[in-house]
């Protein structure tokens, strides 16, 4: 019994739904305008400003894509009509980050600055203040692209064990190791 696939998507003001032939589901709103094809076996209803998904049968993979297709669909709404935010926190001595347009230069310790292109869907921010950590702020209306450049931009220098030094999310705990002691 699927608890997340049963719940209705209640639609905000301002943004609208499009299920057209074939079950692709088109959301505008105010931050942009999103699509996703949803399984054709699943029904769409819109009544009321609510969107419901159903399922025809209780086999296992109709389950399954009943709660999948309801979450990347409630994901879509919640975009469009108040975005999402990811900030990474960089740590490290001499680790940098600057940002020209969409074009991210990190500096973390190699012997060469990585230069990353972000994609023109994400909005992305560096900062650096003193007597702080340099933070990449990345906002956008897609979960799963912002999600997906967080994920590589912290993979370019993931938080080590033993001084806590690289990219983490903000707020993420990174577990410590005790390291050598002396003999």
């Amino acid at each position: 019994m699927s608890r997340i696939g049963k719940a209705p998507i209640t639609v905000p003001a301002g943004v609208t739904i499009d299920v057209s032939k074939g079950n692709l589901v088109t959301v505008k709103g105010p931050k942009g305008e999103l699509t996703q094809q949803v399984d054709p076996d699943l029904a769409l209803e819109i009544e009321d400003g609510t969107l419901t998904v159903k399922r025809p049968t209780e086999s296992k993979r109709h389950r399954s894509m009943h709660g999948l297709y309801r979450s990347l669909i409630s994901n879509m709404v919640t975009g469009v009509s108040e975005g999402y935010k990811i900030t990474l926190e960089v740590i490290g001595v001499g680790y940098r980050v600057a940002n020209t347009g969409q074009l991210l230069e990190l500096t973390l310790g190699f012997s060469h600055p990585i230069y990353f292109v972000v994609p023109q869907e994400v909005k992305v921010e560096g900062k650096m203040e003193k007597g702080k950590n340099p933070m990449i702020i990345l906002e956008s209306h897609d979960k799963q692209l912002i999600g997906q450049v967080a994920a590589k931009i912290r993979a370019f220098r993931k938080p080590e064990p033993y001084k806590g030094k690289g990219i983490r999310f903000l707020g993420e705990e990174i577990r410590r190791k005790a390291g050598k002691t002396a003999g």
